[in-house]
Parts: structure tokens; sequence; C-alpha cells
């Protein structure tokens, strides 16, 4: 019965890195997939008439991997799009952080510092290899400036951590007091 119940303990610290892992996954195939099979612009034009933002986004002008971000330079629903991939870059790894955080969490005894230390290195490792491969896929670069993005979304998630367990410190203060 013992071998039982550790198998299904098994079963569940397995899940909660089966996420983690499949988001790998994704992030993986994504890299994978040549730019114009990810291209958004044709879909943007189509559904949405974005000429409107034009007066308004149009003195907006940087430099972003040797290339010009501009109006002029890409078209609206280019620079849309522009904003969009960077916003995407952030948000997967955020969210590959805190799968991870909650993996180690849910399945080993470590404390919570060395728990985020560990996901934001395995965070940062993964955004650096993916811009790695990225280099093997046709008509994509690796880039840096990337590689930064996504730690920025590491970032992210660590503050939401702490952030997390600092309400969460709060909130069980604010219990004990009130049961005194």
């Amino acid at each position: 019965m013992r071998e039982i119940f550790q198998g299904a303990l098994d079963m569940k610290k397995m899940f909660y890195w089966f996420l983690p892992l499949t988001w790998m996954g994704m992030i993986f195939y994504s890299s994978s997939t040549p730019y114009q099979e990810q291209d958004m612009k044709p879909l943007l034009s189509k559904y949405t008439d974005l000429s409107f933002l034009k007066p308004f986004l149009d003195s907006i002008t940087f430099t972003y991997h040797h290339s010009e971000v501009s109006v002029a330079a890409l078209g609206v629903e280019g620079f849309i799009e522009y904003f969009i991939r960077k916003g995407a870059h952030v948000t997967v790894f955020l969210l590959l952080f805190l799968l991870i955080y909650i993996a180690f969490r849910k399945t080993t005894s470590l404390m919570l510092r060395t728990c985020i230390g560990w996901s934001f290195f395995i965070t940062v490792l993964y955004a650096s290899l993916d811009e790695v491969h990225q280099g093997f896929t046709p008509n994509r670069t690796p880039y840096f400036g990337d590689v930064l993005l996504d730690t920025i979304g590491a970032v992210i998630g660590v503050s939401f951590v702490y952030m997390y367990m600092f309400g969460k410190a709060r909130i069980g203060k604010k219990t004990n007091k009130a049961s005194r």
C-alpha cells in the first residue's frame, strides 16, 4: 500500500515538472518556426485598421538590433507587431520562471531563496540557449537584447513571488494579532 501512495506522490511531482518542460517545448517550437510563418502584419491589416495610430506613433523611432524601429520603417502594423513580439518575450519567460519556481516549491524542500535562485538561473540559461537555437532557424537571428527581455520577464517573476510572499506574511501577522 505504501508503494502505491508513494507512486501517486511521484506522479504529482512529475506533473509539476511536466508544466515547465511543456512550456519549454512550446518556446522551442516557436523558436524553430521561420519568421514568415509567424508574421502578424497580414493578420493585423486584414482585421483591423490601425492607420488612426499613425499620428501618435510617427515621432517614435529607435534602433534595435541594428534596425530602425519606427512607423516609417515598419508601417503601423509592423511597429505594433514589434511591441507584441517584444512583450511576448517578457511574458513567456515570466511564465517559465513561475512554472519552474512552482515545480521547485512543490517537489523539493529547498528554501525560498534557493528555489527563486535556481528558477531564475534555469530561466535565463534557457533564454540564452533559445537565442542560440534561433541562429539555426531560417530567417531568425539570435540577439542578446532578446535575452535581456527574457531576463526582465524572470525578474518580474521574482518580484511577483516576493510580493506574494510578503502579502502572505502580512496577512498571517494580521490573523495572529486578531486571534490574540
